[in-house]
C-alpha cells in the first residue's frame, strides 16, 4: 500500500511546480471556503474587473492611453449599473409584488383545472391526490409569506449592506484596473521564479474562462431584452420577470431552458388559457431558444468549451452546492479550469508509456 502511494507521489508530485500548484490550489479553495461570505465584495470587485480588463485592453490596442480607457470603460459600467440598480430592480421588484399578490387567484384556477383530472383520468389521478397537492401548494405559499415578511423586517441591515457593496465594490473595480500592473506585481513577488506551470496554465484558463463569462453576460443581456420585447408586444403579464427569469437561464446549458419552460407555460396558460394566443407565446419562446442556441452562441463565443454534457451537469451539481449562484455562473469555466489542470499536470510516466529505446 505504501509503495502504491509513494508510487503515485512521485509520478504526480516529483515536479516541484506541481507541489507550488496544488499549494496554491487548496489555499484559493480554503480562503473561499472559509471567508467567501466576508470577502464577497473584493471576489465581486475581481470578476467585474477581470472582465472589463479585456475592454481596456482593446481600447489600449487602438492606441489609447490606459488612464483614458479605464476611465471610459468604468464610467460606461457606472451608467450600466446605475441602470440596473434603478431602472430593473424597481420593475423585477414591483412585478414580484404583484405575482404574489396574485398568486391565491393563479392557485384557484390550477386548482379548478386539477379538479378535472380524475373525470377525465380516474385511473391516474385520484380526488384525494388533487387534494394534497393543493395542500401542500398552499402550506408552502405561506411559508414564502412568512420568509418575505421575516426579510422585510431584516431590510434596513440588507440596504445597509448593499449600499457598502455598491459604494466599495466600484472603488475596487477602479483601482483594479488602475493599478493592474502594481497588484500582479505585488502579488507575483510572492511566487517562485521558476513558475512555467503555473503560467500555462493562467494563460490556458485565461482565453476559456475570459471568452465565456464575457460571452454569458452578453448572452443574458440579448436574450433578456429579446425576451422582453416579444412577451411585452404579446401582451404576456409578468413579461419583465419573466425575461429576468429566461435571461438568467442561459447560465445553465440544457438544464436552465428547460426548468424556465414551466413558469413561462404557466403563466401564458392562466392569462391565456389553450387557444392561439398561448401558441403564439410558446412558439416565440422556442424561437428565441433556438436563436439563442444555434446562432448567438456560435457567434459570442470563439472559443468552444468543448466538455461533454455530464460534465457540465456535474459540474453545475457540485459547484453551485458549493457557492449557490455564484458557483453555478462559474460552473463551466471552474470545469474547464479543472480539465485544464489535468491536461497540463506534469507526471512522470509509468514504464510502460516510455518509447521503446527510452529506458
Amino acid at each position: 500500500m505504501i509503495k502504491v502511494f509513494s508510487d503515485w507521489y512521485y509520478r504526480y508530485f516529483s515536479d516541484p511546480q506541481a507541489v507550488l500548484l496544488a499549494v496554491l490550489l487548496v489555499l484559493a479553495f480554503g480562503v473561499l471556503a472559509l471567508m467567501g461570505r466576508n470577502l464577497a465584495p473584493l471576489l465581486a470587485a475581481i470578476v467585474i474587473a477581470y472582465l472589463l480588463e479585456g475592454t481596456v485592453q482593446q481600447l489600449e490596442g487602438y492606441g489609447m492611453p490606459r488612464l483614458a480607457a479605464v476611465t471610459l470603460v468604468f464610467t460606461a459600467f457606472l451608467a450600466l449599473l446605475v441602470f440596473i440598480v434603478v431602472g430593473l430592480m424597481p420593475v423585477v421588484s414591483r412585478q414580484i409584488g404583484e405575482f404574489l399578490r396574485d398568486l391565491p387567484r393563479m392557485i384557484n384556477q390550477a386548482q379548478v383545472l386539477l379538479s378535472r383530472l380524475p373525470e377525465q383520468y380516474p385511473q391516474l389521478v385520484t380526488t384525494d391526490q388533487i387534494t394534497g397537492v393543493v395542500t401542500e401548494v398552499r402550506t408552502g405559499i405561506g411559508d414564502l409569506s412568512r420568509s418575505v415578511l421575516s426579510y422585510s423586517l431584516a431590510s434596513i441591515q440588507a440596504l445597509v449592506t448593499m449600499l457598502v457593496y455598491l459604494i466599495l465594490g466600484p472603488l475596487l473595480v477602479f483601482f483594479f484596473l488602475k493599478d493592474k500592473a502594481l497588484i500582479v506585481a505585488w502579488v507575483t513577488g510572492f511566487l517562485p521564479r521558476s513558475r512555467e506551470l503555473l503560467t500555462r496554465v493562467w494563460h490556458e484558463m485565461d482565453v476559456q474562462m475570459g471568452n465565456y463569462v464575457r460571452g454569458k453576460v452578453y448572452e443574458i443581456f440579448i436574450v433578456g431584452t429579446v425576451t422582453y420585447a416579444v412577451f411585452a408586444a404579446l401582451g404576456l403579464a409578468y413579461a419583465p420577470l419573466l425575461a429576468v427569469l429566461v435571461g438568467l437561464s442561459v447560465i445553465v446549458p440544457y438544464i436552465g431552458a428547460t426548468v424556465v419552460t414551466l413558469p413561462v407555460a404557466f403563466a401564458a396558460y392562466l392569462q391565456m388559457g389553450w387557444g392561439t394566443q398561448f401558441a403564439w407565446v410558446m412558439a416565440a419562446y422556442g424561437v428565441i431558444q433556438a436563436l439563442d442556441g444555434n446562432l448567438l452562441v456560435p457567434l459570442l463565443f470563439s472559443e468552444a468549451v468543448n466538455l461533454h454534457p455530464v460534465a457540465i451537469i456535474v459540474a453545475v451539481l457540485v459547484f453551485g452546492g458549493l457557492w449557490g449562484f455564484w458557483g453555478v455562473f462559474f460552473a463551466i469555466p471552474l470545469a474547464t479550469l479543472v480539465k485544464a489542470l489535468i491536461g497540463a499536470w506534469p507526471r512522470v510516466p509509468n514504464d510502460d508509456e516510455l518509447e521503446p529505446g527510452a529506458a
